[in-house]
């Protein structure tokens, strides 16, 4: 009784997940044979069925990061019960794994897009995908990026026979590349000026909507979100900001000239889109971005993900203007038997006092906002900042904006199928902090988010409409 409720489900929840994503096709057949099935990164197990085990994945060796994947195994035995754990190490070596429990279907099927995973492993239910989002690391209070877009994450996949707390017998393994740089899209090192960035132009003449991509305190120059929408058409510089090359070291303090040198250069390039471009920010960035919108001319369209309306951490020069961060209460700050720290009431309120100077008279934006909302968010509270944020708007007879909030969501809202970070280590606070987030629906608003941000960019940049809508 209890197989036949739970298939049923899996192909109601199947047709549920396949209306949010643009899935790839099923994975192709595997050749019958009476010997073992050998193909490269599978290793058969014998004697279990007339064909050995083996992982079949569409797309079959490589997809971009951002892209689902197909993964079902088959030759298995009616209703074989396996553990199936996927593993994938950064460019640091820091192991990230994830497992789940399931049963074969009568045939001696699994696949992932119609058979839930059972109780007992990093998670349970129809997930297609939560063998990838689920990835934890071994190491504590690390975060999954991606350093070097130029080559792929290598991803593990193997199947242990049975359900015990140790894995059983291997039955079959195979790997496939995560990659992020789509075949055509150009890679460019800039450094013109005082910028410091990389700009990705996808193929073809161009030219292409333009958009800046920054992201929060960590520094550097991530580039990793940046190729993977220019691999949706987007010409986009990842801008870096402080601690990278010769950039400041630290955030003291920010002047906006440096990022108006980056949109200036943006606008006068030949492969970007006129009149107006984009900007999206994350957390720090996101601030920065509002202070950009601003002050600055020729911005179009800006997309902020958990960002605050008010200036935070460094204090923003440009040119007689000065604009103080946000005070801080350490008072406020929770620190649990963990070590883990809960920074969300540590902000003063921009609404009070002194701090008001700290709000960004984004009012003076002569462009559209986008607000993505993680309403789980512990960095700081976003969703407070965005309704502010459109209060402020509307006072100052400007358009509303919109904002997309997303219940279970924590702070860093990545690209698709990145695994969510509960906590890690605050470069401010110097300790772990929480970030807040469920990973089930951490994992589908960053899906939701990232449709939601090319249609606004679309719509802004390109006069192209199109029908998304939240699906939370």
């Amino acid at each position: 009784m209890w197989q036949v409720s739970a298939r049923s489900l899996c192909r109601a929840s199947s047709r549920a997940w396949q209306r949010r994503l643009p899935w790839p096709g099923p994975a192709p057949a595997a050749p019958r044979s009476r010997g073992p099935a050998w193909s490269p990164g599978t290793a058969p197990a014998q004697g279990l069925s007339s064909m050995a085990p083996s992982i079949r994945l569409s797309p079959a060796a490589r997809s971009l990061f951002d892209q689902p994947l197909a993964i079902t195994v088959q030759g298995l035995g009616p209703r074989q019960q396996v553990t199936l754990r996927t593993s994938l190490r950064d460019e640091t070596r820091e192991l990230f794994q994830a497992s789940a429990r399931y049963q074969a279907g009568d045939d001696g099927e699994l696949d992932l897009a119609r058979c839930p995973a059972l109780p007992g492993g990093s998670f349970s239910g129809l997930e297609p995908m939560g063998l990838l989002w689920a990835l934890q690391p071994e190491k504590p209070f690390w975060r999954l990026v991606k350093r070097d877009v130029q080559s792929p994450f290598l991803l593990q996949l193997e199947v242990f026979e049975g359900h015990g707390e140790r894995h059983g017998r291997l039955l079959a393994q195979a790997q496939h590349e995560r990659a992020f740089l789509r075949d055509g899209v150009r890679r460019i090192p800039v450094r013109e000026g005082r910028i410091r960035a990389t700009l990705f132009l996808p193929p073809g003449s161009g030219p292409f909507p333009g958009i800046i991509d920054l992201y929060g305190t960590g520094g550097g120059l991530p580039e990793y979100r940046a190729c993977l929408l220019a691999n949706h058409g987007f010409a986009v510089l990842a801008l870096a900001f402080y601690s990278y090359e010769d950039l400041p070291k630290g955030m003291k303090e920010f002047h906006l000239e440096y990022f108006e040198e980056a949109v200036n250069y943006m606008l006068h390039h030949t492969q970007v889109k006129g009149p107006g471009i984009g900007l999206l920010g994350h957390s720090k960035g996101g601030d920065l971005c509002v202070s950009m919108a601003s002050f600055l001319k020729g911005i179009t369209a800006t997309a902020l993900i958990n960002a605050s309306v008010a200036n935070v951490g460094a204090v923003l020069r440009y040119k007689d203007i000065t604009i103080p961060p946000l005070g801080i209460n350490p008072k406020r700050i929770k620190v649990g038997k963990s070590g883990i720290a809960d920074i969300i009431d540590a902000l003063n309120s921009p609404l009070e006092g002194p701090d008001q100077q700290s709000f960004i008279p984004l009012e003076k934006a002569q462009c559209c906002f986008l607000f993505i909302v993680g309403q789980d968010d512990h960095n700081w509270k976003s969703e407070f900042f965005a309704v502010e944020g459109s209060k402020r708007l509307q006072a100052h007879g400007k358009e509303k904006p919109e904002i997309v909030c997303y219940p279970g969501a924590g702070h860093y809202i990545e690209p698709p199928f990145f695994p969510m970070c509960a906590a890690s280590m605050h470069l401010l606070f110097g300790k772990p902090v929480m970030w807040g987030g469920e990973p089930k629906a951490h994992c589908e608003a960053q899906i939701d988010a990232w449709q939601q941000i090319q249609a606004f960019f679309r719509k802004h940049l390109t006069g192209e409409l199109s029908g998304t809508s939240s699906k939370l």
